[in-house]
């Protein structure tokens, strides 16, 4: 979210950073809570199956947040003339960051499973750095080509599920190819958060003390992003979706991903970049498919393969060398 702009000041892979911090046990909580919840959210999108439809399951988590970002962040909205006046911007991120992503990434779960949906978005610093180089004018350095080609190997290997006859096939599954499009808008996403308009930067740039904190630059994202999400339900629900199958289960699943991988993911996310840096958040980042594998099999019954443990190496060493001297910068 927007407070993400001090994770990737102009994208975490490609740019340097501010000084590593010293990893405290507060700053490693804040930089592993995340990748913990953020898994969760998608074995609770692949638990939701047959009961609230993937798009609906958006909307819903997004609106249930925006309720609870209210009390926080209202403030951002008077006088709402503030908001007016970057809604292109805001609305870009909104769409991006809220509508697309999510809605995506619980399409894709309907076929993929919870560890390859992470296993494929770990891959974001490749598709960082092709939007650099296509659209903002930065060229990767030969380290982050080959940190980036790494990575492409460790996705090609979890989308032909460890066979290259079924990689000459091109017989991918639909959910993998539908997280690939979500990465590279979210990659998008990103850099309009590197690269802001003139109305929000320098003196011209709202401040905190005008509401637009953490819980007001959230949740002006969020009201956006309902809006997109709320064209993608109502298709969903005009090609003939099925109902909500309500229960418990599905209750407690909208307050686990309204509240922990939402508001409680995402600021302590931010706290803990601001501490530690991106480049040391990025490393935290990838710990989001070890999470998932592990939730996956106690939860659904899908142990990861030995192709996975060899993508997960591939997509982890690229990073690592792409991000060469960014790391200690």
């Amino acid at each position: 979210m927007l407070e993400l702009r001090r994770a990737l000041p102009r994208s975490a892979h490609l740019m340097p950073g501010r000084a590593q911090a010293h990893i405290t046990p507060l700053l490693a909580l804040y930089l592993t809570l995340p990748p913990l919840l953020w898994a969760g959210n998608a074995v609770v999108g692949r638990l939701m199956l047959g009961q609230v439809p993937p798009l609906t399951l958006n909307w819903l988590r997004w609106t249930i947040t925006l309720v609870l970002l209210l009390p926080l962040g209202w403030r951002v909205l008077v006088p709402f003339s503030r908001v007016a006046a970057r809604w292109p911007y805001l609305l870009a991120l909104g769409v991006l960051g809220v509508g697309l992503f999510n809605s995506l990434q619980y399409l894709a779960l309907v076929t993929s499973t919870p560890l390859n949906v992470t296993l494929v978005a770990t891959s974001m610093p490749v598709w960082m750095l092709g939007v650099g180089a296509l659209f903002y004018g930065e060229h990767p350095t030969r380290r982050q080509w080959i940190g980036a080609g790494l990575g492409l190997v460790g996705v090609l290997i979890v989308l032909s599920r460890g066979s290259p006859a079924v990689l000459a096939q091109v017989q991918f599954v639909p959910g993998d190819l539908l997280m690939l499009v979500a990465i590279i808008g979210w990659a998008f996403y990103s850099w309009l958060l590197a690269r802001p308009p003139a109305s929000m930067r320098g003196e011209a740039r709202p401040t905190a003390q005008q509401g637009w904190d953490w819980a007001g630059l959230l949740l002006v994202q969020v009201i956006f992003g309902c809006l997109a999400s709320s064209v993608f339900t109502l298709g969903e629900q005009a090609v003939g979706a099925a109902p909500i199958r309500w229960s418990w289960g599905v209750l407690a699943a909208l307050a686990y991903v309204s509240l922990a991988a939402s508001i409680v993911a995402y600021r302590c996310w931010g706290l803990g970049v601001a501490q530690g840096g991106p480049a040391l958040a990025s490393i935290f980042n990838n710990l989001t498919p070890l999470f998932a594998a592990v939730l996956s099999g106690f939860a659904l019954g899908q142990w990861p393969q030995a192709y996975h443990a060899v993508a997960f190496v591939l997509i982890v060493a690229g990073i690592l060398i792409g991000m060469g001297k960014t790391a200690r910068t």
